[in-house]
């Protein structure tokens, strides 16, 4: 039998406050793999960053306004964008709002 973990209920991992109106949980990962839920209060920011894993984004609710490598588009419920390894990125939530980010490999600094 693996130690894989296959499934993650609602509610299993506990929320991490990380600027006001900002927070964070690790949903389930794999050291390939993670998967990321961001819940943000309206006008909260994900300041701009950069970091050496892929990121894909969607837009499980709200609007945000994403700044990729110097570009800026509102993206809305249902969107998605993509991070290449190494570009500045981050977001302004226009209205409250959640995002499921996956990584990969796995960021070790969330866990």
């Amino acid at each position: 039998m693996s130690d894989q973990k296959f499934f993650a209920q609602p509610d299993e991992t506990a929320w991490t406050e990380l600027a006001p109106g900002n927070t964070r949980r690790v949903l389930i990962h794999t050291p390939e793999l993670m998967q990321v839920e961001f819940g943000f209060e309206k006008g909260a920011v994900g300041a701009l960053h950069s970091h050496p894993h892929v990121q894909v984004s969607y837009v499980a609710e709200g609007r945000f306004e994403v700044t990729i490598d110097g570009v800026t588009e509102v993206v809305g419920q249902g969107g998605s964008f993509i991070v290449p390894s190494g570009l500045v990125h981050g977001v302004v939530a226009l209205e409250r709002g959640r995002l499921i980010d996956v990584f990969t490999p796995h960021r070790a600094d969330f866990l």
